[in-house]
């Protein structure tokens, strides 16, 4: 590559066409301009001749280094001596602070095909989400249905109470730390994750990993609406839920009230999500201090109402120690697996992040708030056992039997409140900006959710609950077989490969000769990775849902355990491919061309 760094006794001065060095002399530079240009194009015209392949985009941008500095060749990975137009140098200190002004790039040179407004990088005006604003997030997450289930389900395991909860920490502590990771490009260079899937799986890769992110993001987004309409349904007065309207219609497999409920909460959604990011923001913001006030009520009702935790704190483990770290690995696995698709896509909420110490400390109290809301489900399902006489381990239908007036308005308004916030972020964000990236022309984010909306009504969640629950989380379960390699690949290749150097300009180009377009288009080593992670975890799966009736206990280990096995995996491949890659192309003459 023609390095763009002009070099003067020492100093350095980044140059570009449509921009001025902060460091630079502008009297020096507008005096050799013309000079610089002339240079280039001598250059550009020799390198043309002699078999290197550059569209005439790519000559323009071509500067050159004087003094001690000579002609560098073109190298796409690893070159770490100079930077080209649209090249952001990555600092350590990047890690912990944030330096938008260093972002330099020319918009007016981003393809039309690869970019709109959702996908280029967010402007300083933009960073508007401080460390509360990503705790309310996380706040907002945590607080739902699903979650309330997670310890308790543990503990009817057989383990004790604390075991449960304690497994549920040290598994969001160790997600925490993906999070952090994958978030940190996103805050650095303000691009949603389709735009940082491009630097590892090429620009049209790309489709590829935030198509697998959408997939499951559909299918939880209608599941996790059907819970809202059901919460809606169930505390409705007795004699509506026992009208005409309550009977199931066969050919649409629920009844035409559940359908009404779904449709109600349905839209309510969509109105928040059509209203972009600043909408989401908002809903996160205000509702996280309602939901902690509600969460705190059910619990302090429990308590006195069963006359403290004794029993509770009675429950002790019903395994040994050898089914104990049995259980633990898998319900481990799969406490990771419950926020792993956000883990990958997390860069879309965190490049409007003010810095990356407000990303880092917003989320860091991840861990806390699932321990706490954990506890909470624990505490309060034990509690049932005393105050009803069983246990109700649904609070949908713990809320319909405590009834009253008030009881029912502030349930519609919990459940419906820790629904919402934990649907639109978690199972919309990623799905939209997915169909943002496919076809940026035509999608926007809100006409991406609204597909997303559309795709989770066509799967027909009722019947995925009602008829096939178990190959639901199954398959819930196995996905994260694939949430693995991919995250797996992305933090390798930024950290290990790239070295947190991003080239702005590249990641919205088309041009053969760009970084990110490997072979046209696709990174080769990325796909190869891929598939070398997942399979491993196939026949464990295959076992899993019955197709498979026998296969090696080794297998059955490494489904138990796939999101482990399949990142290490998948990581390790990438990096050992990419790495020989760097390694030959370096070697070759600078007329030969990439490998990739």
């Amino acid at each position: 590559m023609v390095s763009n760094c002009l070099s003067l006794g020492g100093l350095h001065f980044n140059l570009h066409p449509h921009y001025h060095n902060r460091h630079s002399i502008s009297y020096l530079l507008s005096q050799t301009k013309a000079k610089l240009y002339q240079h280039v194009s001598t250059v550009s015209s020799h390198n043309t001749s002699s078999g290197s392949k550059f569209d005439s985009q790519h000559k323009s941008r071509k500067l050159y280094e004087l003094g001690n500095h000579n002609l560098s060749s073109n190298r796409r990975v690893g070159n770490l001596c100079s930077t080209r137009s649209g090249d952001i140098r990555s600092r350590f200190s990047a890690m912990t602070g944030s330096e938008f002004n260093d972002l330099e790039y020319d918009e007016s040179q981003f393809d039309p095909s690869l970019t709109n407004d959702e996908l280029k990088p967010t402007t300083p005006s933009q960073r508007t989400f401080s460390w509360l604003d990503m705790s309310s997030l996380w706040i907002g997450l945590v607080v739902g249905v699903p979650t309330y289930y997670l310890a308790g389900s543990l503990v009817d395991l057989g383990m004790a109470w604390w075991q449960g909860i304690a497994t549920v920490v040290t598994a969001n502590l160790i997600l925490l730390v993906t999070l952090v990771l994958t978030a940190q490009p996103g805050t650095m260079y303000g691009i949603a994750f389709p735009v940082l899937a491009r630097s590892s799986f090429g620009i049209h890769g790309a489709h590829i990993p935030t198509l697998l992110r959408a997939l499951v993001g559909c299918g939880w987004y209608g599941i996790e609406t059907w819970i809202g309409g059901e919460a809606i349904f169930l505390l409705l007065p007795s004699h509506i839920k026992n009208s005409a309207l309550s009977h199931t219609l066969p050919w649409l497999g629920t009844s035409p009230l559940e359908f009404s409920c779904f449709m109600v909460f349905w839209l309510a959604q969509l109105c928040i999500v059509w209203r972009g990011m600043d909408g989401i923001r908002n809903l996160e913001k205000y509702s996280a201090p309602i939901l902690i006030t509600l969460t705190s009520c059910l619990l302090v009702w429990s308590y006195i109402k069963a006359g403290g935790f004794g029993h509770m704190l009675s429950l002790s483990s019903k395994l040994t120690s050898a089914q104990f770290w049995t259980l633990f690995f898998p319900s481990l696995t799969a406490n990771i697996s419950f926020w792993a698709t956000l883990s990958l896509n997390i860069s879309d909420f965190s490049r409007f992040a003010k810095s990356q110490t407000d990303q880092i400390i917003g989320q860091a109290g991840l861990p806390v708030f699932m321990g706490l809301f954990t506890f909470v489900g624990v505490a309060v399902t034990s509690s049932t056992s005393i105050i009803f006489g069983r246990v109700i381990s649904n609070p949908i239908e713990l809320l319909n039997q405590i009834g009253g007036l008030a009881t029912t308005i502030l349930a519609i308004l919990g459940i419906s409140l820790a629904t919402l916030t934990t649907n639109i972020a978690a199972n919309v964000v990623g799905p939209a900006n997915a169909l943002v990236n496919l076809n940026p022309k035509f999608f926007t984010f809100g006409r991406g959710a609204f597909l997303t909306a559309v795709i989770a009504i066509v799967c027909q969640p009722w019947r995925l609950l009602k008829s096939s629950e178990s190959f639901v989380y199954t398959w819930l379960i196995g996905y994260s077989a694939l949430i693995g390699p991919l995250g797996g690949i992305l933090l390798t290749d930024y950290y290990l490969i790239k070295k947190m150097k991003l080239n702005i300009g590249d990641l919205y180009s088309l041009s053969p000769s760009g970084d990110y377009y490997y072979t046209k288009g696709y990174n080769v080593a990325a796909i190869v990775a891929l598939v070398t992670g997942i399979i491993p975890v196939v026949p464990g799966f295959l076992h899993k849902i019955g197709a498979l009736s026998k296969v090696s206990n080794g297998f059955v280990v490494v489904y138990d355990n796939a999101l482990f096995f399949s990142f290490i995996i998948a990581g390790f491949v990438y990096w050992i491919i990419m790495s020989r890659l760097r390694k030959k192309q370096s070697s070759l003459p600078s007329s030969s061309q990439p490998l990739l």
